[in-house]
C-alpha cells in the first residue's frame, strides 16, 4: 500500500501546478482554485486505474503538508512587519481589533438566535463568523503586494487581536462544553498563559534584537536556513502544547526576527517553501470537504455570508477612519479581513466534539468555502468596489468639502490683518 504514497503526493502536486498555471493564465487569486481542486478530488472521486485521485493513502501527508503551509503563511507575513510600528499603533489595534470582534460577535449571535439555533449552537456561530483567516489574508496580501500599505499595519493588528479573542473564546467554550476537569480558574490561568506567551514575544523582539543578531551571524546559508527552521517548528509546536495556535506562534516568531538585521536574508530564503507549502495547504483544505454534503446548509450559510461581507466592512470603516486612515485604506481593511477559513473550522470541530448538532459541519464548509473565494477577490477588486461605494456615499467629497471650510477663516483672518484692513 505505501509504495503509492509518492505517486499519490506526486499526483496531488501535478494537479496543483495546473491550477497554479490555469490561474495565472487568467491573472486570478491561486487560493480559489486550490480550493475547488481539493473538492473536485478527494475520498468521493473517481479511481481511474493507477491514477487514484481519492488521495486515501496520501491524504494525512497532504493535511501536514498543509499545516506547514500556514506556518510559513504566517511566518513570512511576521517577517514583513516591525513590533516597534505595532507597538506604537498599540491603541489603534485595541480600538480596531473590539470593533471588529464585537461587531461581528454580536451581529453572528443574533443571526444563530433568528434561525432557531439552540442557545450553546449559537455561541459557536458567533464565534466561528468573527475570527478571520490568517492564512488566507496573509497570502493575498503577499499576492497582492500589499504588505507595505497603509492600512497593513492594521490589518495584522486586527487579526493578532482576533487571534487573542479565539484562544479566549476557545478556553471558554472548551470548559462549558467538554467538561471535565476544566473549572473557572483553569479557563482564566489559560487565556493568562496566552497572553503572557504573546506578550514575552514582544519584549524579547524589543530588547533581543542585539543578541539575536550575534546568533545568526551565520556564513553557511544551509546552516543558517537549518537554525531558522528549526526555530520555526519548535516554537510553533511548543505554542501548541500552551494552548496558543501553532500558526500564531510563527506569526510571533516571525515578528521577532523582523527587528533583526537578518530578516531580508530570512525572507529570501522562506519565499520558495512559503509559496509551495502555502499551495498545499488550500488544496488540503478543499480535500477535507464533501460537496455532496453541503446542500441542507447552503441558505443558512449564504445568510451569514452577506451578514460577515456587511458587517467586516462596516466594521473596517470605523477602525481604519479612528486610525486616522483615508475612506480608501479604511475600506481595504473590511475587504481584506473578510475571508474565512481554518479557524472557523476549529471553532465548529469544537461545538462538534462537544456533541452540538450536527449541521454545524455542512453549515461551516459552505460558510468558509464561498468566504475563502470571495475575500480574495473583493480584495483584489477593492479599489472597483470603492469607486462605486463613493459616487454613493460621496466620501470624497465630504473630505474635499471639510478642507475647504476649515480653510475659509484663515483666509477670513489673513484678509483682518492685512494693512488695508
Amino acid at each position: 500500500m505505501t509504495n503509492h504514497l509518492v505517486f499519490e503526493v506526486g499526483t496531488a502536486l501535478i494537479l496543483v501546478a495546473v491550477a497554479a498555471l490555469l490561474a495565472g493564465r487568467l491573472k486570478f487569486s491561486i487560493i480559489p482554485f486550490l480550493i475547488l481542486l481539493g473538492m473536485v478530488v478527494g475520498p468521493h472521486a473517481p479511481h481511474f486505474g493507477i491514477i487514484d485521485l481519492r488521495f486515501i493513502e496520501s491524504s494525512e501527508i497532504i493535511e501536514f503538508f498543509g499545516r506547514i503551509g500556514v506556518l510559513f503563511l504566517l511566518f513570512y507575513l511576521g517577517l514583513e512587519f516591525s513590533v516597534g510600528k505595532l507597538i506604537r499603533s498599540g491603541r489603534s489595534i485595541v480600538v480596531g481589533g473590539t470593533i471588529y470582534v464585537a461587531l461581528n460577535f454580536i451581529l453572528g449571535f443574533i443571526y444563530g438566535l433568528s434561525v432557531g439555533f439552540p442557545i450553546m449552537e449559537t455561541f459557536i456561530i458567533a464565534g466561528l463568523l468573527s475570527v478571520s483567516s490568517s492564512a488566507i489574508v496573509a497570502k493575498v496580501l503577499v499576492d497582492l503586494k500589499r504588505t507595505a500599505n497603509s492600512e497593513t499595519e492594521l490589518i495584522l493588528g486586527i487579526i493578532l487581536f482576533d487571534d487573542i479573542f479565539l484562544a479566549i473564546f476557545l478556553s471558554i467554550m472548551s470548559g462549558l462544553l467538554l467538561g471535565g476537569s476544566t473549572t473557572i480558574l483553569g479557563t482564566i490561568t489559560s487565556v493568562l498563559i496566552s497572553l503572557g506567551y504573546m506578550i514575552l514575544f514582544f519584549v524579547i523582539a524589543r530588547k533581543g534584537a542585539p543578541i539575536l543578531n550575534k546568533l545568526l551571524n551565520i556564513k553557511s546559508n544551509e546552516i543558517f536556513i537549518l537554525v531558522i527552521f528549526a526555530s520555526l517548528f519548535f516554537v510553533a509546536g511548543f505554542s501548541e502544547k500552551l494552548h496558543v495556535a501553532e500558526a500564531i506562534g510563527a506569526l510571533l516568531l516571525g515578528l521577532v526576527f523582523s527587528e533583526t538585521e537578518h530578516r531580508e536574508r530570512i525572507e529570501k530564503l522562506v519565499i520558495p517553501f512559503r509559496d509551495f507549502f502555502g499551495a498545499l495547504f488550500f488544496f488540503s483544505f478543499g480535500l477535507s470537504i464533501d460537496p455532496f454534503s453541503l446542500g441542507g446548509a447552503i441558505w443558512l450559510a449564504l445568510g451569514a455570508v452577506i451578514l460577515t461581507i456587511i458587517s467586516n466592512f462596516v466594521a473596517g470603516m470605523i477602525s481604519g477612519r479612528k486610525a486616522g486612515l483615508s475612506y480608501k485604506a479604511s475600506s481595504n481593511i473590511g475587504l481584506t479581513i473578510v475571508s474565512r477559513g481554518e479557524f472557523s473550522i476549529i471553532v465548529a470541530n469544537l461545538g462538534l466534539a462537544g456533541g452540538l448538532m450536527p449541521i454545524l459541519k455542512p453549515f461551516t464548509a459552505v460558510y468558509v468555502l464561498i468566504l475563502a473565494i470571495l475575500g480574495p477577490l473583493l480584495t483584489k477588486e477593492s479599489k472597483n468596489i470603492y469607486q462605486l461605494l463613493n459616487r454613493i456615499f460621496q466620501w470624497e467629497n465630504k473630505i474635499k468639502t471639510k478642507r475647504q471650510s476649515t480653510s475659509i477663516p484663515k483666509k477670513h483672518t489673513e484678509e483682518n490683518n492685512s494693512p488695508g484692513a
